[in-house]
């Protein structure tokens, strides 16, 4: 296992992080410590969490991830566990998190992290993120930015005056961001400079061979800033495992549940996985280990969420991560980029 340092903080984590949206959804406590079990014994001392998980987010759910975590988390040694959580943003119709909740404020952050750290069993976390951006914005599968959508919302300068003042009582080492984008990151970095506030160390993006989007604005940006990327979806939510290629309704979450994954329901992407499935193949690899090994081997990733709902699953990501593509292979996944370029953004 590779260890990086994420962003500007001191934190040294593992290239692969464990995601942990199935937990107390697709797998039970049992499973999920297994799971856990397995990435720490494989060198990953990274998890990623969520107050909003399980996902799909549902009332009844809702927290789940936190409290298996925190259950697995109360048995180790805590100093050796890098810990991420994140406060769910507004504007998503979630009538059962703190009735909606209607914004990023002061009020909300608080309230959100002391639950995150109550089903965590600790108290503190060592990067804390906001899910998604306040403001308007083109997120989870939009891909134009719409002016007309304009709403009233937090000020980032007081998000931030909040975030400070989770770091002065202690209770959070570092912060990020998630499902940002360029202005919004630039204006997060220029607030805390202007008036000494924590300056965020990482923005967590979906990034794989289906959506570089990342590559076009941001990748720039946080290299000269000292941002880390933390990929999430390297697998295109399984499409780029190759299995719904024969066999569109084979078990997983795009099938499990409807409506779910609306980013890779777009036109290009079935072509755009069967081209990725052939490069693997020419190469004498599994489209598994093309596409994570993909991810966890750019030069801006400091680290890959992977996701899985069997051991077996897990085993065959972390296995992938320790793989190096040749210089060919890199080669033909560009031409393939070059023809189906971001379907899924």
């Amino acid at each position: 296992m590779q260890y990086r340092r994420l962003g500007s903080s001191a934190l040294e984590v593992s290239s692969i992080c464990l995601g942990t949206m199935t937990f107390g959804q697709q797998n039970t406590e049992a499973e999920a410590h297994a799971q856990l079990d397995l990435a720490r014994d494989a060198g990953v001392n990274f998890i990623d969490t969520a107050e909003l998980y399980a996902v799909p987010a549902r009332a009844e759910t809702y927290g789940a991830s936190e409290r298996i975590v925190g259950s697995w988390l109360r048995r180790q040694r805590r100093d050796q566990i890098v810990l991420a959580t994140k406060v769910a943003g507004p504007a998503r119709g979630l009538s059962w998190i703190r009735g909606g909740p209607p914004a990023l404020d002061a009020d909300n952050i608080r309230a959100a992290i002391d639950g995150s750290l109550s089903r965590l069993q600790t108290d503190y976390v060592d990067l804390y993120q906001l899910h998604w951006p306040e403001r308007n914005q083109p997120m989870f599968g939009q891909w134009q930015y719409d002016p007309a959508r304009e709403r009233e919302c937090t000020s980032i300068h007081d998000q931030l005056e909040a975030l400070s003042g989770l770091v002065k009582a202690g209770k959070v080492r570092y912060v990020g961001l998630s499902n940002e984008h360029p202005w919004g990151v630039t204006e997060f970095l220029r607030l805390a400079r202007e008036h000494a506030l924590p300056t965020v160390v990482s923005v967590q993006n979906a990034y794989n061979l289906l959506n570089r989007v990342y590559e076009y604005g941001m990748a720039e940006l946080c290299a000269r800033e000292q941002v880390g990327l933390l990929a999430y979806s390297p697998l295109g939510f399984g499409l780029l495992t190759g299995k719904y290629l024969d066999n569109p309704s084979a078990p997983g979450r795009l099938t499990a549940f409807e409506g779910f994954g609306q980013r890779y329901g777009k036109p290009g992407v079935p072509a755009a996985v069967a081209a990725y499935a052939q490069v693997a193949k020419d190469f004498g690899r599994t489209p598994t280990q093309l596409a994570m090994a993909f991810v966890v081997g750019r030069w801006f990733v400091n680290s890959t969420i992977i996701g899985a709902t069997s051991l077996n699953q897990l085993k065959e990501n972390l296995a992938a991560a320790d793989m190096t593509l040749s210089v060919d292979e890199l080669a033909a996944i560009e031409a393939v980029h070059l023809q189906w370029s971001n379907p899924a953004p």
